[in-house]
């Protein structure tokens, strides 16, 4: 049982220390990125947004984003929206993201994911 226990927290060191895991509390990898630095699909999208649509997945996307994994800054429920970004060869929605923060139509601040959630980079706009 001591050798399981010992095996676990290496392995668990090992992965918040590689650079996996994001190491500070907002979950930002990098702090920011352009929008120019994103692939051209995660443009697209961003486009999308200021437009109001129409959107690739109507039943998922503009839907409320929970933020449950706590990466981004804590807001009141409603606050956050995702939006897929699709992923090219990809057969399902993929795991891009743009995350906006503020009122739908009208958001303050937004967060492109390219790993579903487990890190956040601001979009510089």
């Amino acid at each position: 049982m001591g050798l399981v226990v010992v095996v676990v927290l290496a392995a668990l060191t090992w992965y918040l220390q590689d650079g996996s895991a994001p190491s500070s509390s907002s979950g930002h990898r990098g702090g920011t990125i352009a929008v120019a630095d994103l692939p051209a699909e995660a443009r697209d999208t961003l486009a999308l947004i200021d437009a109001g649509g129409p959107f690739p997945y109507p039943d998922n996307d503009g839907i409320v984003f929970q933020n449950r994994e706590r990466l981004l800054p804590d807001q009141p429920r409603g606050y956050y929206h995702e939006y897929t970004v699709p992923t090219p060869g990809s057969d399902d929605r993929g795991a891009r993201r743009i995350i906006t923060g503020g009122p739908v139509g009208e958001p303050a601040v937004y967060y492109w994911t390219d790993d579903h959630y487990r890190s956040f980079e601001r979009i510089d706009r």
